[in-house]
């Protein structure tokens, strides 16, 4: 075999989204793009904020020498600056932008933080539902996804949480608002999650870091608050990027923003460096360095996310789906109407409508459906679900 066996091993795994996704593409082929309902991907479908847009032509547009050269690895001083204030500020934790590493995404910042974190073996406890690639990026730095059962709701199991970590535990990680359910963590179980990692940090005479993914911190509704993971423990780091609340998920920037309070700052902050230099990224682009700078609280608006679930929200209801109405992010998690959800998503899938099984995201019995997608998307695909439903319930 020309490649590893474990890379074999992740491509026949692979990612469940973005088969169906690439399946939106082959049915839009044969079918046409306005009979074909894809709802697999979480793909920001508003534009960017014409504020950014503005942002963005200044800087293209400016005479600036080195706009487009080598910078320091963990990016221009300006821009961590800028980041650090405003995430300061979300946080309720005086940042200083040398806690800042400026990455390529998201993506880029776990991969920085895992890297400099993880030996060999170490283990990453994450509640589940959770993103399928955390399983490939921890396995990129030698670690292993320990995965937790959430609560009914899908809040924060805490006991579950303290009962799984042990010795090889390095790393906990969240994501909130989440992926794929929408739920927001209470600031009451973060203060007792913070509790049991340091009780068992010291039982295990090793730190415990709290890793929070955070990029649709900012998709939140009806006045939901995101409570703050840095103000809630010492040995915390966020990871996010600009992908969601501006609308930028083509270009890769985001930041990783580490609690100033966090055992070894200076060791940790010079390993995420270094590892976003040796993993490849070097830096993140410097263009969109400048831009973001100076977006000041810039952000979508937000209330047509809101409008989106709601229109399917009430559709589904009506056809007598069962789910939570997500406090934030942009999808909804119902419960399949048939023991395998497999089944159910190839019902859908008669029906041109693309959605996404929970056993991707770690949990069976569910489906994603991303609502990021155009008004008329949705109110095509509401009578396809009706009839899914109808069909599934005929096949008991």
């Amino acid at each position: 075999m020309a490649i590893a066996a474990k890379m074999k091993l992740f491509i026949d795994k692979g990612s469940m989204i973005r088969k169906m996704f690439e399946e939106g593409a082959r049915l839009r082929k044969i079918y046409g793009a306005d009979k074909v309902y894809d709802f697999s991907l979480g793909n920001p479908n508003l534009p960017p904020p014409a504020s950014l847009r503005e942002r963005l032509a200044a800087v293209a547009k400016a005479d600036e020498s080195g706009l487009h050269a080598y910078m320091p690895n963990a990016g221009l001083d300006e821009t961590r600056a800028a980041i650090a204030a405003r995430a300061g500020a979300d946080h309720g934790v005086a940042l200083a932008g040398e806690q800042v590493v400026v990455t390529c995404g998201a993506a880029g910042a776990l991969n920085i933080i895992f890297k400099a974190l993880l030996d060999p073996g170490d283990e990453v406890i994450v509640p589940t539902p959770y993103f399928v690639e955390y399983g490939f990026i921890a396995d990129n730095h030698g670690g292993a996804l320990k995965p937790v059962p959430t609560l009914a709701d899908f809040a924060l199991d805490v006991g579950a949480i303290e009962a799984a970590m042990g010795p090889k535990t390095k790393i906990v990680l969240i994501n909130s608002p989440n992926n794929p359910t929408g739920q927001i963590y209470s600031a009451e179980s973060l203060a007792r999650l913070a509790e049991a990692m340091t009780r068992r940090g010291r039982e295990n005479g090793r730190d415990i870091y709290l890793v929070s993914d955070e990029p649709y911190r900012r998709i939140v509704y009806g006045g939901a608050q995101v409570p703050s993971t840095l103000a809630a423990y010492a040995n915390s780091i966020v990871a996010t990027s600009y992908s969601k609340d501006l609308s930028l998920p083509g270009e890769r920037i985001g930041y990783a923003a580490v609690n100033p309070a966090a055992a070894d700052l200076g060791d940790l902050m010079g390993a995420l460096i270094l590892a976003n230099r040796i993993l490849g990224f070097v830096n993140a682009p410097s263009l969109m360095q400048k831009v973001v700078a100076g977006i000041g609280n810039a952000c979508v608006d937000v209330s047509l996310y809101q409008r989106k679930r709601d229109l399917l929200a009430e559709g589904l209801r009506k056809s007598g789906y069962d789910f939570a109405l997500p406090p934030g992010a942009f999808y909804l998690f119902p419960k399949s109407p048939t023991p395998d959800e497999g089944r159910f998503v190839e019902i859908l899938k008669e029906e041109n409508i693309l959605v996404v099984p929970g056993s991707g995201f770690g949990s069976p019995g569910y489906f994603r459906i991303a609502y990021c997608v155009d008004d008329k998307v949705i109110e095509g695909a509401l009578p396809g679900f009706e009839r899914a439903m109808k069909k599934a319930k005929a096949a008991g």
